[in-house]
């Protein structure tokens, strides 16, 4: 969608009206243009996301309402003699903590509850016909639903803007339509990130004024997402969906292939779209955060979490693992596991009943399959084994000092913890929990009976021109990753002489006219997260 051609004309009469008209009414133009925006993808999607503004919007005002009555009630003023006790003063507060409790509960229900209903409820039936197939009995109808775009982002974003307004963490945003417009940012609709209100609305609703630089810098972001998409991810992409639709064939070394296709297509695919919808953000002088932080040099598994998709896994971590380690039930077991197996259990188990609990609802989050399901357990397990072997990783490194620091280590812990993300993406690869176990056992019982040859390769429709192009493009990936290391990889650019620096931004240029992977009539391939 970002890179078809009527958005792009959408886009230059967006901008241009956004600086002529008064600045007053840009926060208002943005609103209309992220539901025309919003419309255009589906005229069935728009009141799904007004369902979503109205009801958090209405509960935030009240459970703000019930926040003044209790600051109210405490203060006074009161009349002499007729001043609350302390108890009483207590009891109000309780009163009003439940209310606001109660509003909190019903309004998750309402926007968790249909993000629920359109994304899963066929998949509860499939299971269901599953079990009725076994008995004989006749099988429930499928029921045609619309998965509004984004709704997972925009339902999480709106959501995690409530838990603040409950937890006093942000100022309540009064404004029915500047609320909407939070939660409707078009460039934001597609594949994220989920953003906190305290930090997008610093810049969302501000005045401002044409700022060359920002065009310039947006536009660069923008080319060096659309480089990620068309010529790595889309010509990567070809090459992996032969290897996914004929498992039987490609088995072996192929299955290693495949993996690490899929690493770099899923890397450049995300944060080429993450890329585009920041450069966006910044043509309009709105600041949207950083969603990857060079993940693919991550020491362990944690830490690649840390750097992928932040947005996400800080929602989770703030919203859902915190919460879920505090909360009473998840107290009364850690109680009972003192008592019966001691205070080591015991400390265990907040933790490890708030990870599984994320990494499940993680994998349900990315889609209603099975796999996807297996896909996040299994982060959660290796995450907590990983933990718990972290004493062993301490006395490994008493014993051996030096080798803790050192140039190669380093790049072993980098490469295994790849290596160990490819393995759990290979999942995605193949849609199936027995296709993708039984590929990975092929992927070394069977290396060397099916021999990863020119010819194979050829065979996966890239040619040698494709593979070259791809090298080039990883390479440029390697490098502007290093870079970023030492800070930003664009001010260096800028630094250098103009001859120096538009070679650069030219030849970036004509490498996305010239390599990138075009549709038919140009239509390019949808990002990947956009089915989530």
């Amino acid at each position: 969608m970002f890179l078809s051609y009527p958005f792009i004309v959408f886009l230059t009469v967006l901008i241009f009206l956004y600086y002529v008209l008064p600045k007053r009414c840009q926060w208002f133009l943005l609103l209309v243009a992220g539901f025309a925006f919003y419309a255009a993808a589906d005229i069935r999607y728009p009141p799904f996301l007004m369902a979503t503004a109205f009801t958090v919007y209405g509960a935030a005002l009240w459970i703000g309402r019930c926040s003044q009555k209790t600051a109210a009630y405490r203060k006074g003023p009161h009349k002499e003699g007729e001043a609350p006790s302390r108890q009483e003063k207590k009891a109000f507060r309780r009163k009003m903590e439940k209310k606001k409790k109660r509003i909190l509960l019903l309004c998750l229900f309402l926007n968790i509850g249909i993000l629920a209903f359109v994304k899963y409820t066929n998949f509860v039936i499939d299971n269901v016909n599953t079990v009725l197939e076994h008995t004989g009995r006749q099988e429930l109808s499928y029921i045609d639903f619309i998965v509004p775009l984004g709704i997972s982002f925009y339902t999480f974003q709106a959501v995690g803007y409530l838990f603040d307004v409950y937890w006093e963490k942000c100022e309540i945003q009064k404004n029915f339509l500047r609320f909407t417009l939070f939660v409707s940012f078009f460039p934001q609709l597609v594949q994220g990130p989920i953003s906190r209100y305290s930090h997008l609305s610093q810049t969302l609703y501000g005045k401002h004024s044409f700022d060359g630089k920002n065009i310039r810098s947006g536009l660069e972001r923008i080319l060096y997402g659309c480089f990620k998409k068309l010529v790595i991810a889309d010509r990567m992409g070809a090459g992996l969906h032969v290897l996914a639709e004929d498992p039987g064939h490609y088995t072996g070394g192929f299955v290693f292939v495949g993996m690490i296709f899929y690493a770099v297509q899923l890397y450049a695919d995300f944060t080429g779209g993450i890329d585009i919808t920041i450069g966006i953000a910044e043509m309009f002088g709105i600041q949207v955060e950083e969603n990857f932080i060079r993940p693919y040099f991550s020491k362990n598994i944690a830490e690649y979490w840390r750097r992928w998709h932040i947005s996400m896994g800080t929602w989770f971590r703030d919203y859902m693992f915190y919460p879920c380690s505090i909360s009473r039930p998840v107290k009364k077991i850690a109680v009972f596991c003192k008592k019966h197996f001691g205070m080591g259990a015991a400390r265990r188990v907040p933790v490890y009943t708030a990870t599984m609990l994320v990494w499940l609802v993680t994998g349900l989050w990315h889609g209603a399959r099975w796999y996807f399901v297996v896909w996040g357990l299994a982060n959660g397990v290796i995450l907590l084994i990983s933990e718990e072997l972290t004493p062993l990783y301490q006395r490994f490194h008493q014993r051996f000092p030096g080798l803790g620091g050192s140039v190669c280590y380093r790049a072993f812990q980098v490469f295994r913890t790849i290596l160990l993300m490819s393995c759990l993406r290979l999942f995605d690869i193949y849609g199936s929990v027995r296709t993708t176990l039984r590929q990975f056992v092929h992927m070394f019982t069977q290396f060397g009976s099916h021999p990863v040859t020119g010819e194979e390769l050829a065979g996966l429709g890239l040619s040698r021109a494709d593979y070259v192009i791809l090298g080039a493009g990883v390479l440029v990936l390697v490098l502007v990753s290093l870079g970023g290391r030492g800070g930003s990889v664009r001010e260096t650019i800028r630094r250098q002489p103009y001859a120096v620096r538009y070679t650069v931004y030219v030849s970036l240029f004509f490498a996305v006219l010239l390599f990138g992977v075009y549709g038919q009539g140009y239509d390019v391939r949808q990002f990947i997260y956009n089915q989530f």
